[in-house]
């Protein structure tokens, strides 16, 4: 089934721990109080959570960034920060999220309610309480809250259509389509037929999205397999509103009647029940000199004939009367049943949800043509981010944990001297022997 994919990227940030705290107790009649620095709190995590009320990933072309709020810092008296709130962002069932930088996976949400936790937000830094120790009972060490994962990502939705446009080439579907649609996903080209469907979404002036169609090609005969082949008429099956667009001008010597009874005819024959679906007939080109007239024709031999219909007057060029109909088509779509969606698909495919591990390689180091050391690596920049570089005992630390990680020996090793210039993110201090 050729699928249209409606795609967006955005950035999303958790939000950093908050970083710990050095104080100590200050109390009358306690000579000496003890370490008395609280932690940071947690930062928040970014989750995507499933919302079946969304459509499509309209919102997230007009919100590109979101960002958790980080954790609160520690405080005096071994009071710990708060934690920040988790931030949810709601996504459409179906909505795939990869990375946009080396495509892999983190989700697959399918179902209402399915939550993924994007970015994890950071763990907030430890306060001096933490270290102290019967060599060290006094510490002035406390290490700064870790930062919240940061991602580009890639949404894709798998989109389907939610309303069928129909009727007669040139009676002025593309135009409508282009109107009222705000954006063009990449539209599948489809090998069967040289016409293209055109895709649009429509958000209504109450924030309601859908998805709308333009179904070109169904002709009389399209049934039959001729002009735009089975494929696209599967996918007009799934639409579960129809616009029925017509030409009032009669401008192109057609009858307006006559056109309308031939299309619903073309579908029957198709069948697929998509005469059932509610249908929505569209006056178009209003605004030329006989139209007033045919559509007072058009009402005439359709009440003739008990066809219970509701009609639009619109004009696609002067943009007038399309919010109304948007609107009605956005609450038909609020009541009418769905068509099992994913039916064809899941069963080919295997969801998994793959778990992101990137290759931890504790650092790289590397030489700049000016003399200075670079060192590099998540593990080693997530030391240096988390060092609270005012007390000097937590400098040293940091400095242990270097040694720790045999970074001092492989400096050694690619040759650094005493005195050489050693960087790691913005932080620059000299190689000691």
């Amino acid at each position: 089934m050729s699928m249209f994919l409606d795609q967006v990227k955005v950035n999303v940030k958790a939000g950093n721990g908050g970083d710990g705290m050095v104080a100590f107790r200050r109390e009358k009649y306690v000579p000496d109080g003890g370490p008395a620095g609280g932690d940071g709190g947690e930062g928040g995590d970014v989750i995507f959570i499933v919302d079946e009320g969304l459509r499509t990933l309209m919102d997230f072309r007009y919100n590109r960034h979101f960002k958790a709020e980080h954790g609160e810092n520690g405080m005096s008296k071994g009071m710990h920060g708060r934690g920040a709130k988790d931030l949810f962002v709601k996504v459409p069932p179906g909505t795939i999220v990869k990375d946009a930088v080396t495509g892999t996976m983190y989700a697959d949400l399918t179902e209402h309610d399915q939550k993924a936790v994007i970015a994890k937000g950071g763990r907030g830094g430890r306060g001096n309480i933490r270290f102290a120790s019967p060599r060290n009972p006094a510490p002035e060490i406390a290490e700064n809250g870790e930062p919240g994962e940061e991602k580009e990502i890639e949404l894709e939705l798998k989109v389907l259509a939610d309303v069928g446009l129909i009727g007669f080439p040139s009676v002025g579907k593309s135009t409508l389509l282009s109107v009222v649609s705000a954006a063009r996903p990449k539209i599948g080209a489809y090998h069967f037929t040289t016409l293209v469907p055109n895709l649009g979404m429509v958000k209504t002036e109450d924030g309601r999205s859908f998805v709308l169609a333009d179904m070109p090609g169904l002709i009389e005969g399209a049934s039959q397999g001729v002009g735009l082949g089975i494929e696209f008429l599967r996918h007009i099956e799934r639409t579960r509103v129809l616009l029925h667009v017509i030409d009032m001008s009669g401008v192109e010597g057609r009858d307006p009647v006559e056109d309308y009874y031939t299309i619903n005819q073309e579908l029957e024959e198709y069948d697929l029940k998509l005469r059932e679906r509610p249908q929505l007939v569209i006056a178009n080109k209003m605004d030329m000199p006989d139209s007033q007239e045919n559509l007072a024709n058009f009402r005439k031999a359709l009440e003739k004939d008990d066809q219970d219909v509701e009609i639009f007057e619109v004009s696609a060029l002067t943009q007038t009367g399309l919010n109304t109909v948007m609107s009605r088509t956005a609450e038909l779509l609020e009541t009418t049943p769905e068509f099992p969606m994913y039916e064809e698909e899941t069963e080919k495919e295997e969801r998994v949800l793959y778990k992101f591990i990137p290759e931890n390689k504790e650092y790289a180091i590397t030489r700049e043509p000016d003399g200075t050391w670079v060192i590099s690596g998540d593990k080693v920049e997530k030391l240096y981010q988390m060092t609270n570089f005012q007390f000097d005992e937590s400098v040293m630390r940091f400095a242990r944990q270097l040694r720790g990680m045999g970074i001092d020996q492989a400096l050694r090793d690619r040759g650094a001297r005493n005195g050489d210039t050693v960087r790691i993110d913005n932080f620059e201090f000299d190689f000691v022997e």
